[in-house]
């Protein structure tokens, strides 16, 4: 699955806007997947789950942080995340569900921080961006 350049466009271009944001949408999208869907938990034990916690905070902004070295190598996802891809794979052992769960938490969160930008198009985009980076992370399991 590939991006077209006008998908492309929107990506980087809304990037701008979220990366304004990182750390409170990283953290609102784990706060929305823990409650969403608590079976999640289980891969945090050692952390402090509470809203807003330092823990969640940090986490949140790695997430983001991510999601970030795929738009900035958006022609190379699968080169940018592969260090990410072998350590949930292989080390983590994170179920890869986990990651379409994120993703859609991520849609909902940026589409709630940005709801002027984040139109039909921009929808499909980030729709389309996330499968993608959602694949890359789950090729190691194959």
């Amino acid at each position: 699955m590939s991006l077209t350049k006008a998908e492309r466009t929107i990506i980087t271009s809304m990037w701008n806007k979220i990366s304004t944001q990182a750390d409170a949408i990283g953290t609102e999208a784990l706060e929305r997947l823990f409650a969403s869907y608590p079976q999640t938990k289980t891969y945090f034990p050692h952390f402090d789950l509470n809203p807003g916690s330092a823990q969640l905070r940090a986490h949140g902004s790695k997430v983001v942080a991510a999601v970030g070295d795929a738009v900035k190598s958006i022609d190379n996802i699968a080169g940018a995340l592969s260090k990410l891809s072998e350590l949930h794979a292989y080390i983590l052992r994170v179920d890869p569900v986990n990651f379409k769960l994120l993703s859609h938490c991520l849609l909902v969160t940026v589409a709630l921080h940005f709801p002027a930008e984040f139109t039909a198009d921009a929808h499909a985009a980030w729709d389309k961006f996330l499968s993608v980076v959602s694949n890359v992370l789950t090729e190691k399991y194959r």
